[in-house]
């Protein structure tokens, strides 16, 4: 099936894309998270909402969860780790499953992670942002999970089920009280990790005081950076290089949310997200003319 528009992203940019996009009749899927977003739970109180001042962030998440639900819109899980033109359609990849629509809006949020050094050398050479995705690669050999969210403790157990031997580091101080739901199996380094090294494939983890010969790393954040996730895609700095109507560089992606610039705001991320829908639907009539 080929949609009429791909969603990448399940926070507030996301979430009014698909709106939109439901309203004015246009096949869709939107990939993302069925918890929706996990740093908008996390905001104690939000007072520039228009309409829903001095809200919490665990209530305005409640909300966007009731409006997607009336409307019978649904999360698909899949990671999608690479999108590509093919022209007069895009192909999103999720492992060895391929996804086909007219247009993409990509709403990833901001990757506030840094990137390891090697990590984007490596790409698709040992390194990898999704362990459901590449797991069966790996199969009788050695891995290590780089985590930053609690999604990693997860792919770190499923990885544990193939590999020879796991590993996982916590990369960030709020995983750390959930490591007693890492499997016993799962060596846990408390280390921080330098730089992935390698000949063609990734062989060698640095941490600053040894290395770990490994076949692959695995690196699980809440979102990956833009360049790696479009071939060919033009950036401002970190964020996506978009204009006034959320078009990208490349003709029918569209970008809007955190991933395009500042003020990182969850209504101005709820705003572009229906220009981008809009946008989307109107180059959809012009190519069906």
């Amino acid at each position: 099936m080929r949609y009429d528009i791909a969603i990448i992203g399940s926070g507030p940019a996301g979430l009014s894309a698909a709106v939109n996009a439901k309203i004015r009749n246009k096949s869709f899927i939107i990939f993302g998270n069925k918890s929706l977003s996990t740093k908008i739970e996390k905001a104690p109180s939000i007072d520039n909402y228009l309409g829903l001042y001095n809200i919490s962030g665990a209530n305005l998440k409640q909300h966007f969860m009731d409006h997607i639900e009336s409307m019978d819109i649904q999360i698909d899980e899949h990671k999608i780790t690479n999108v590509y033109s093919m022209g007069d359609y895009f192909a999103l990849a999720s492992g060895s499953e391929m996804f086909e629509a007219t247009t993409v809006i990509i709403a990833i949020g901001l990757d506030s992670a840094k990137s390891i050094e090697g990590e984007d050398t490596f790409l698709g050479r040992g390194v990898s942002y999704c362990a459901t995705c590449d797991a069966p690669l790996y199969k009788e050999k050695d891995v290590c999970v780089l985590g930053y969210n609690e999604e990693a403790i997860h792919e770190a157990n499923f990885l544990n089920e193939i590999a020879n031997k796991t590993y996982f580091v916590p990369m960030r101080n709020n995983i750390k009280k959930d490591l007693s739901l890492i499997d016993s199996g799962v060596e846990i380094l408390d280390k921080k990790p330098t730089e992935i090294q390698g000949e063609m494939l990734v062989n060698k983890l640095n941490f600053q005081d040894e290395s770990l010969d490994i076949d692959g790393v695995f690196i699980i954040k809440d979102s990956m950076s833009p360049k790696n996730l479009v071939p060919g895609l033009e950036l401002n700095g970190e964020h996506i290089k978009v204009d006034a109507n959320m078009k990208t560089n490349i003709d029918g992606l569209f970008a809007c949310g955190d991933c395009v610039g500042r003020p990182y705001s969850y209504l101005k991320s709820a705003g572009q997200g229906l220009t981008a829908a809009l946008n989307a639907v109107e180059y959809i009539a012009k190519k069906s003319k």
